[in-house]
């Protein structure tokens, strides 16, 4: 339903925050394991919003096929 692109973008963007989290982890860096924690998190809101996004379309094509028929 939806084009997909929040959805790609939030994939990637947790896949480079633990990456950035593990590299941190590795070389004893704060700042690089919090820099990967915030992209992870930002993945994940993207993701999310790709879902919610889904939702409205579906609910509004069932409301727009309900309308349909009744006509």
């Amino acid at each position: 339903m939806g084009s997909g692109s929040d959805k790609a973008k939030g994939t990637a963007n947790e896949a480079i925050g633990k990456a950035k989290q593990g590299i941190g982890e590795a070389v004893g860096s704060e700042r690089r394991k919090n820099e990967g924690a915030g992209q992870e998190i930002k993945g994940d809101a993207q993701q999310a919003l790709d879902k919610a996004k889904d939702a409205v379309k579906g609910a509004a094509n069932k409301v727009a096929d309900e309308a349909n028929r009744k006509l």
